[in-house]
């Protein structure tokens, strides 16, 4: 009789086929058609104060942000964007609200694309033109960002408030007024921060332009409830196929932000999945402290790259399960604890060896990973 092997298979799971969006390229980051989902923060440096907003920007390409956005609402600061755009290990974006000026001078200092929000620059329309020359012949790709709160007051006046509608009428009218002059290198974001209405936008726009999109809910608010609004929604719309970007905007420091976001695409498979622990929310009928090991072994993995899941597993229900479907497991009980590798029992251990024994393995099975090349594989997940 053939062995089956019950350790968790490597073939990922679809949700959805990716929607069909044309290709930009934002500096050396393709972003939408079958590129990868790509994540992005925005620095809360003073951009005008360059070191600093280096700095943060190598803080955030060490925590796997992959674009940056950084403010210019001031001569500094679009004075300073040279030489941040040139420096950074990653494509930077400049944001530009209120003066058309800055538009420019991001694009002639190399930025690897401009967001512009059309509802707060003063006679935005009247420059689309020249913008779309200046980008075009730079290379330069704009972001039309619509938020619900800054709105032209024309929309608001024909909806009432931010609906749905209105924020796709308005990024769309925008896109038109650009493709006039046969300019088409474009993404768009249709931001508010409630996810339902956010959904729905985003829902709304995709049915109606190939243009690549980038996700966010903005002001989703501090990290527990901006990290719960934000995965909501972009889980509703990456799984129907929706989404080429994305940032969630959390009132807490930027690679928060960044270790959200990367942490919803490996949920969803759209991204190679790291370090997993599985662990049981703890019951009357844990035997061990599963907090206390849970938080142990994550600590001692932490910053393990190789896609690997531990499950840490406090009893002798749905331990065994659990522990033996993961690439390491152990089913704890009786002061002691099963360890599993791949599906098999290798070894019992006492309770106050368990940490000790998993990190131990977990190495050996990461060494293993890395020398097979797995680390760059496709992401393993459970089917269960």
């Amino acid at each position: 009789m053939t062995a089956v092997s019950l350790g968790i298979p490597s073939v990922p799971l679809k949700l959805a086929e990716r929607r069909r969006s044309r290709q930009i390229q934002v500096g050396s980051v393709a972003v939408g058609g079958d590129a990868p989902v790509s994540v992005q923060s925005m620095t809360t440096t003073v951009t005008a104060d360059i070191g600093a907003t280096l700095q943060q920007i190598a803080e955030l390409t060490a925590s796997g942000c992959q674009i940056v956005r950084v403010a210019c609402p001031s001569q500094d600061d679009a004075d300073a964007l040279a030489t941040i755009a040139r420096k950074s290990q990653i494509p930077v974006i400049a944001d530009i609200h209120f003066q058309p000026k800055y538009v420019f001078a991001a694009i002639d200092a190399g930025c690897a694309a401009v967001r512009v929000n059309p509802g707060n620059i003063r006679q935005f329309d009247d420059k689309v033109k020249e913008i779309a020359r200046a980008a075009s012949a730079a290379g330069t790709p704009i972001r039309i960002g619509v938020n619900a709160g800054s709105l032209d007051r024309r929309l608001l006046e024909k909806y009432g408030k931010a609906t749905p509608e209105a924020l796709v009428e308005s990024a769309l009218w925008e896109c038109s007024l650009f493709e006039e002059h046969g300019f088409r290198d474009i993404k768009i974001s249709v931001k508010h921060n409630d996810p339902v209405v956010m959904v729905n936008a985003y829902r709304l726009l995709a049915q109606r332009c190939d243009y690549p999109l980038h996700l966010g809910v903005t002001e989703a608010g501090p990290a527990f409830q901006g990290t719960i609004k934000s995965a909501v929604a972009f889980g509703a719309l990456l799984a129907e196929g929706i989404g080429d970007t994305i940032r969630v905007s959390l009132s807490a420091p930027p690679a928060e932000e960044v270790k959200v976001g990367i942490q919803i695409l490996e949920s969803l498979n759209l991204r190679q999945r790291r370090l997993e622990i599985v662990s049981c929310p703890s019951c009357g009928r844990a035997q061990v402290d599963v907090y206390k090991l849970a938080d142990q072994v994550s600590a001692g993995l932490d910053g393990l790259e190789v896609p690997l899941r531990v499950a840490v597993m406090g009893c002798v229900v749905n331990g065994p399960g659990e522990a033996r479907e993961a690439d390491l497991g152990v089913a704890s009980g009786n002061g002691k604890g099963q360890i599993f590798v791949k599906g098999e029992v290798i070894k019992t251990v006492p309770e106050s060896k368990i940490v000790e024994t998993l990190i131990e393995e977990a190495m050996k099975i990461a060494e293993q990973m890395e020398a097979d090349g797995v680390a760059s594989g496709e992401p393993a997940v459970s089917v269960s």
